[in-house]
């Protein structure tokens, strides 16, 4: 859904060299020199707790030891190997409450090694390179259909392909990446970063992307079930919670996932309009990258509100001291009853505030965009009913992503795998589909054997 220009809300706020600036990498990739400075500081852990926190199992300590060694190559093998998204991965993870967050050396001088950077600087530098890592296992004869081009579906993917099955990826949208090329902040991935993965990781052979085509409108199950030997659906969460209150239906109302959608899909980030005075309802990551977003396009308040205190914000405390440093008002323990308007168009939002005492107050804060981001739910279109978990919320899958309905697996933000909503997760979730899609065609060989 394209921002409407309408009272407050306006484009072009910066200039385009502004603009540039604003919308530059947050984190410059390591020079060779400043890898190896980095690298030195890894204690190269028996049993590493780096590695245990990290929903892909990467080998941490051995990646790093070659990069030390300038095996830069051998490096980016292991992390691709492990992850085949983590050049993504090494720009959007929340490393602090991961990797970094369980590295020894935080009880040492509280600084731990900079895993998410150095694992970038072997990736960009394989990427840079067009490096061909892996070779595709001879053609299986098997064919499997994934339905979502997302971070689930491409891990998915890679890993049939490298076994060497045939994979179609069926996806809505014109171009493959889903969150990681529609739903992150701009200036954690620069120069089209999202799509130089994907065609790394299409790169391998076997698998074919067809866009513009989603499941309930343009294909159903039951056909990609008769048609391929397995389906992994990794449809993400598409659904958008509603505040469900008076007002939302005013002009400069958007869900902020439309409104990160709209400023990763501009050519220009100067045609992307912006409210003058933003409010942000919610605290996630979701809310923090719409937040700092409007800044760095010219918004000249921006206050991002959320109706519990910061512990229970589920962005990282990094997160959050970003949004602050870019100029963001964090609001907490106040939750919006009504969306104020004239004419049609928003003008403020009221708020109501828990005080110390257990007292609440009611305030009001002027505004002429307000970007819902509370929450993201599954849009069920072209599933069983028995696929999905009792609250309808997710798809129901085992521990290798297996739904209820024969050759059918799910992973993602999707299915309740019961990890976390992350691209690292997601990737995780991918391959283990994978595996168990492939050790289940091993099986049917060999009964057919």
């Amino acid at each position: 859904m394209a921002i409407k220009p309408t009272g407050d809300i306006a484009a072009q706020r910066l200039s385009s060299e502004q603009l540039s600036c604003e919308f530059s990498d947050i984190a410059p990739l390591l020079d060779a020199s400043a890898a190896a400075v980095a690298a030195s500081r890894c204690h190269y852990c028996y049993d590493a707790p780096c590695v245990n926190a990290c929903p892909t199992q990467i080998d941490i300590p051995g990646f790093i030891r070659k990069i030390s060694h300038g095996n830069v190559k051998g490096a980016a093998v292991d992390i691709l190997s492990a992850n085949p998204l983590g050049g993504m991965c090494a720009r959007v993870c929340p490393t602090e409450i991961l990797c970094e967050g369980a590295c020894v050396r935080n009880h040492q001088d509280a600084k731990p090694v900079a895993i998410g950077a150095l694992q970038r600087h072997a990736t960009d530098w394989a990427m840079a390179r067009g490096e061909a890592l892996f070779k595709r296992a001879p053609e299986t004869g098997r064919h499997v259909a994934v339905v979502g081009a997302g971070p689930a579906g491409l891990a998915c993917a890679h890993r049939l392909a490298l076994a060497g099955h045939s994979v179609t990826i069926y996806d809505a949208h014109e171009k493959a990446g889903g969150l990681n090329e529609y739903g992150i902040a701009a200036y954690k991935t620069v120069d089209d970063f999202a799509q130089r993965e994907v065609d790394w990781l299409c790169s391998v052979g076997g698998i074919e992307i067809k866009h513009g085509v989603a499941l309930g409108r343009d294909i159903d199950l039951d056909t990609l079930r008769k048609q391929h030997d397995a389906v992994f659906l990794a449809i993400g969460l598409t659904g958008v919670r509603a505040l469900a209150m008076e007002g939302e239906e005013l002009s400069g109302v958007m869900n902020a996932v439309d409104f990160i959608e709209e400023i990763r899909s501009a050519s220009d980030f100067g045609t992307v309009p912006v409210g003058r005075r933003v409010v942000v309802i919610g605290g996630g990551n979701t809310a923090v990258d719409a937040a700092v977003q409007s800044r760095k396009l010219g918004a000249t308040s921006v206050a991002m509100v959320y109706r519990r205190g910061v512990e229970s914000m589920s962005a990282t405390c990094v997160e959050r001291e970003f949004a602050q440093t870019n100029g963001v008002t964090l609001i907490t323990h106040a939750t919006p009853v009504r969306l104020i308007g004239e004419g049609g168009v928003i003008t403020g939002v009221e708020f109501e505030r828990t005080l110390s005492a257990g007292d609440q107050e009611r305030f009001v804060m002027e505004a002429d965009m307000v970007l819902k981001a509370i929450g993201q739910t599954l849009v069920p279109v072209g599933l069983e009913r028995e696929l999905l978990t009792l609250d309808g919320n997710r798809i129901a899958v085992d521990a290798n992503g297996q739904t209820s309905l024969a050759g059918v697996w799910a992973g993602g933000d999707c299915a309740a795998t019961g990890g976390i909503d992350l691209t690292v997760q997601a990737v995780q979730d991918g391959k283990l589909a994978a595996a168990a899609i492939d050790a289940q065609f091993a099986r049917t060989a060999v009964k057919a054997a």
